[in-house]
């Protein structure tokens, strides 16, 4: 070993470092629950200060008031589909933060029903927020980190965007939709020093499949669409968030990272006619 080369312990703990948020500041929209409550705690545990916002004031101030006791956090309510209330935090961050190293985006809606009996304002309920509200949270937050020279940004995409089902053409398009703009924006911001990935989950198990979990049939029926066959846990999920927020990902970007638990990987539930392993 050369005198300049450093040790192996110094190599690891490198290594370790990697995966370290200390003395980093991420922003959380959708924290209130489910993905994003997740990821903003998962954020909090590797030492990030996180900025909670969501349109629920009740369940983001928990949220916050939860993280307020492992480390800083704050709570801002806001609409995810607003233009001016995107702005709006994006100023309200510039203000009160020296720096904002991540920016995680979650909230997402849809309108099961055949495309042919959309109405527009359906078709726009879906759009506006899945698609045009990641837009100006890519723009609003992509400006500031290009502004400060680097930053990691995340948007929610879903299997959605590339498996359908009949009810969800428009979520899919949606979804495919902010794939592009993630692989879009990451060509542009990269010569800033700036990251932008898309998490791609498939089905995760939180209070908003409740409805689901009160038909088993069902519940069980999409859970055999992964090699598990089970829901993931928001947490999954949200480890996959701080994967990327971190230096360990310092050289991904542009890219849609499957959580999915396989269900893209496989064609469907296994049929039962051939046996691969014989005991």
């Amino acid at each position: 070993m050369s005198e300049t080369e450093p040790t192996i312990e110094a190599r690891l703990a490198a290594y370790r470092r990697l995966f370290d948020l200390s003395g980093k500041t991420a922003l959380v929209l959708g924290a209130a629950s489910g993905i994003g409550k997740a990821s903003a705690e998962a954020l909090a545990a590797l030492g990030a200060t996180v900025i909670c916002a969501d349109k629920d004031k009740d369940g983001v101030i928990a949220t916050a008031t939860d993280l307020a006791h492992a480390g800083g956090a704050e709570a801002h309510v806001v609409d995810a589909g607003s233009a001016k209330d995107i702005a709006a935090l994006a100023a309200a961050v510039a203000r009160g933060h020296a720096r904002l190293d991540v920016a995680l985006t979650t909230p997402a809606v849809h309108v099961r029903k055949p495309m042919l009996d959309y109405t527009d304002e359906e078709y726009d309920r879906v759009a506006e927020l899945n698609l045009r509200g990641t837009f100006y949270f890519l723009r609003a937050f992509g400006r500031l980190m290009t502004k400060q020279g680097g930053g990691s940004l995340i948007a929610s995409s879903s299997v959605r965007a590339t498996t359908l089902e009949p009810g969800l053409a428009i979520y899919g398009a949606t979804k495919a939709g902010i794939i592009q703009m993630v692989r879009g924006l990451a060509s542009e911001v990269g010569r800033f020093g700036v990251r932008v990935n898309a998490i791609v989950p498939s089905i995760v198990d939180t209070p908003l499949v409740a409805p689901l979990k009160a038909r088993p049939e069902i519940f069980a029926k999409l859970a055999a669409h992964t090699v598990f066959a089970r829901w993931s846990q928001p947490s999954e999920v949200a480890a996959a968030v701080a994967f990327l927020a971190s230096d360990a990902a310092s050289y991904i970007t542009g890219t849609a990272f499957l959580v999915d638990g396989g269900w893209t990987a496989i064609d469907g539930p296994p049929s039962g006619l051939t046996s691969t392993h014989r005991g």
